[in-house]
C-alpha cells in the first residue's frame, strides 16, 4: 500500500528537502507518494513547519503523525486541532551545529578575540586570557542540545554547571534543578547558556535578580528562545557592567525590528536564528526513520510531551 507523505512548509524548503526525502525513502525500500499536494483525507504522514500556513489539523483523519523540521515546537504545540502523535527534530546535523555555534561563541569571549579583530589600533597590547579551568559555565537547559553543548565544554576543561525544572545527572557536569538550584547554578557563572524551551514557566528565567547573581562582568549567551530572557533587564545590565557582552540568535519577534536596541548596542552581538538550523541531508533520515516506525507498529522518536510543552 502506498504512503501518502505530504509536505507542509515552505516552497524554499520543499527545494531543500525533496531530492534528500525521495532518497532516503528509496533507500528505506518504502512505496511512497510524497508531495505538496495531497487530499486532506487520504494523508498518513504531514512532514510539517510552522510557517506553512496550516492550522487546522482535523481534516486529516487518517494521519498517523506530524513531523516537525523544527526543533522548537512552541508555535503549534498549543493547537486544539493537532490530537495526533507530533514529534519534534532532533538530528545530528542541528545537534552538531548547535554545539559548534556555542563552543565557538564561548571561545571567542573567553579568550577576547574581539580586541584583536575589532581593535587593530598600532599599539601592542598583551592581554592573557584565563584558561578554561578557571572560567564558570553553567548551562540552563540539560536537553539533548544542552547536554551536547556541557560536555564539549567540559572536555575543553570548562567548569561546567547545568540546570533543568526536574534533576538530571549528566557525567562531569554539576547538575541543579528547581528554583534553588536555579540559584546555585547561576552564583559567581561566568558564562550563561540558554538553551531552555519557550514554555509560560521558562519566561524571563534572565530577569533583573537572576543576572544579578553571575559574576560581575559576564557574558550571555542564547540560542535558545527569546523570551527566556527579559530583553530590558538584559539592556540595563549591559549598560551597567553587570553583563560585559550578550550573544544572541533568537528573539521574542523574528525577524528582529531594524529599530531593535540590540542592533545597535555595542556589547551586543546579534546572528539570525543560524546556531541549529535544520540540515535537510541530515533531517531527511529522521524524518524517514519515524515514518518506517509508524508503519511497522513502532514507538514514534522525539514526540512532544504535550503538558510540559515540548
Amino acid at each position: 500500500m502506498t504512503i501518502n507523505i505530504l509536505f507542509s512548509a515552505s516552497s524554499a524548503g520543499w527545494e531543500r528537502y525533496e531530492f534528500p526525502l525521495r532518497k532516503t525513502l528509496d533507500e528505506f525500500n518504502l512505496r511512497y507518494h510524497l508531495s505538496t499536494e495531497i487530499s486532506a483525507n487520504q494523508v498518513d504522514y504531514i512532514i510539517y513547519a510552522p510557517q506553512s500556513g496550516l492550522e487546522d489539523f482535523s481534516p486529516f483523519t487518517r494521519c498517523k503523525a506530524v513531523l516537525n523540521l523544527w526543533a522548537g515546537v512552541e508555535d503549534v504545540v498549543g493547537n486544539k486541532t493537532l490530537t495526533i502523535p507530533f514529534a519534534r527534530m532532533v538530528d545530528h546535523g542541528l545537534t552538531q551545529g548547535m554545539m559548534e555555534w556555542v563552543v565557538g561563541h564561548v571561545m571567542r569571549h573567553h579568550l577576547g578575540m574581539d580586541q584583536h579583530i575589532l581593535g587593530q589600533d598600532g599599539k601592542w597590547k598583551q592581554h592573557v586570557p584565563p584558561l578554561a579551568q578557571d572560567r564558570i559555565i553553567s548551562i540552563l537547559g540539560l536537553g539533548h542540545l544542552g547536554s551536547k553543548c556541557a560536555k564539549a565544554l567540559s572536555d575543553i576543561g570548562f567548569q561546567v554547571r547545568g540546570w533543568s525544572r526536574t534533576k538530571k545527572h549528566t557525567d562531569s557536569i554539576f547538575c541543579f534543578s528547581g528554583t534553588s538550584g536555579l540559584k546555585a547554578s547561576l552564583k559567581g557563572a561566568d558564562f550563561v547558556i540558554l538553551l531552555l524551551p519557550a514554555t509560560p514557566d521558562t519566561e524571563n528565567t534572565l530577569n533583573e535578580k537572576t543576572l544579578s547573581l553571575m559574576k560581575r562582568g559576564a557574558f550571555v549567551i542564547n540560542p535558545g528562545r527569546g523570551p527566556l530572557i527579559n530583553d530590558e533587564a538584559l539592556l540595563r545590565a549591559l549598560d551597567s557592567g553587570q553583563i560585559t557582552h550578550a550573544t544572541l540568535d533568537v528573539f521574542r519577534t523574528e525577524p528582529l525590528h531594524k529599530s531593535h536596541p540590540y542592533w545597535s548596542h555595542q556589547k551586543v552581538t546579534v546572528t539570525p536564528h543560524i546556531a541549529a538550523a535544520t540540515r535537510a541531508e541530515y533531517a531527511a533520515p529522521v524524518i524517514v526513520e519515524n515514518i518506517r516506525r509508524g508503519e511497522n507498529g513502532e514507538p514514534f522518536l522525539n514526540l512532544v510531551n504535550r503538558e510540559r510543552g515540548y
